[in-house]
């Protein structure tokens, strides 16, 4: 059996196509193809609003900059995420507050979050950034009170669940997408998660005002707009109009811009994104008919609506010896994740073992099984047989 990884790209002609297409264009970076991709990434969402970024490591962090983290700021995020959903939070000086899982979801556990709240003066915490793990959607509605309760703004990271969905409290046969509940919502388009660009990313909001602060963050904090300049005409060189040259960097930005061919791929991808979500959901129901009742396996649900199934993660024991069996059968698990407060950085900063127990149990367990639109069903069925095999089953 050739090599299975735990996620992968699916690059058809199609996508060939649209790259070449914009390669050949007069536009490289900064073209149309850039709102293009924005207006129907924002569509299909749900948000009036989306900015494309080179990658979701800066959405996160311009989300923190636009949201006015600075020095000494506490915001609240789960330990079991790529550390980006915390880093970004010190890349302005705040203080990261880390609030144990659901051991059932492994999702930030809003009960242990409103404990922490109530457990300090109001306006302790500035904000929180629950994460969609796995695809797994969460449940923004709750949160979205919770966080009006105590005045915080909410970034969801959806990197994981694009096209996701909870279930809406007042409607139980409607469901919620992504960011509709968010002050901001950001997304990832690096190979392994649903729509791929190489690498790339997009913020999502319903909010104008940081909408706009956003589009000035993204290009050095700069704005072309003849009705935001703050110097004069003469001084622009103009006489009774700005010139067309003319720009004013009014803030201190960054050059977080994806390419217009990264965004042409990505459009491209977005046209078969259900088609996707469809594949993974299928994937996601053969492994839980396989492994159901199976006692080497720990804590598996049933296939979850809304989710968005970006992994396949169980929990088993002798995890180090499954990941080494599968490995030596070319087929290339993944751990998803290392809680982030064991990580040296954060322990430097007086996280330690024992201060978030769900989580450190769910990381000696879990192992993601490979998943993704093109994964065959003679690959699944090796996948699923190589794991029954090394527990004897």
């Amino acid at each position: 059996m050739k090599a299975i990884p735990y996620g992968r790209q699916n690059i058809t002609e199609e996508d060939i196509q649209a790259v070449i297409e914009t390669l050949q264009s007069d536009y490289l970076t900064q073209g149309p193809k850039i709102a293009e991709f924005e207006a129907a990434f924002a569509e299909y969402v749900g948000c009036k609003y989306a900015v494309a970024v080179s990658n979701g490591t800066g959405a996160l962090h311009l989300c923190t900059i636009a949201l006015d983290v600075k020095e000494g700021d506490k915001v609240i995020t789960t330990p079991i995420t790529f550390a980006a959903s915390a880093n970004c939070i010190r890349y302005c000086g705040g203080e990261v507050v880390f609030s144990d899982i659901d051991s059932k979801t492994y999702l930030l556990d809003i009960d242990k979050v409103r404990v922490l709240l109530e457990s300090s003066p109001k306006g302790t915490y500035k904000g929180v950034i629950p994460v969609d793990f796995a695809g797994r959607a969460v449940d923004l509605e709750a949160f979205r009170q919770l966080a009006d309760e105590y005045d915080l703004w909410i970034i969801e990271d959806s990197c994981h669940a694009p096209g996701g969905a909870f279930q809406d409290a007042s409607n139980l046969d409607q469901f919620c997408g992504n960011g509709q509940f968010a002050d901001l919502a950001i997304f990832s388009f690096h190979p392994v998660k649903h729509i791929a660009s190489g690498e790339g990313g997009m913020i999502t909001t319903n909010n104008e005002i940081l909408y706009k602060k956003l589009l000035q963050l993204r290009t050095h904090g700069i704005v072309k707009n003849d009705d935001l300049y703050t110097n004069s005409i003469e001084f622009a060189g103009g006489i009774e109009q700005y010139p067309g040259w003319y720009m004013e960097m009014q803030s201190l930005g960054f050059n977080y811009r994806l390419t217009d061919f990264q965004a042409a791929l990505g459009l491209s991808q977005l046209n078969r994104a259900d088609e996707g979500l469809i594949k993974r959901k299928q994937i996601a129901e053969t492994y839980f008919k396989s492994f159901k009742d199976k006692s080497f396996i720990k804590g598996q649900s049933g296939v979850v609506n809304g989710h968005a199934y970006h992994l396949y993660i169980i929990e088993v024991q002798d995890r180090l010896g499954l990941y080494n069996h599968l490995r030596k059968n070319n087929i290339f698990a993944q751990i998803h994740y290392i809680p982030c407060h064991l990580m040296p950085y954060y322990k430097e900063l007086g996280w330690k073992e024992g201060d978030m127990p769900n989580a450190e149990n769910y990381y000696k367990h879990c192992i993601s099984l490979p998943i993704f639109p093109t994964l065959t069903n003679e690959e699944q069925n090796f996948v699923i047989e190589s794991v029954k095999a090394f527990y004897n089953e």
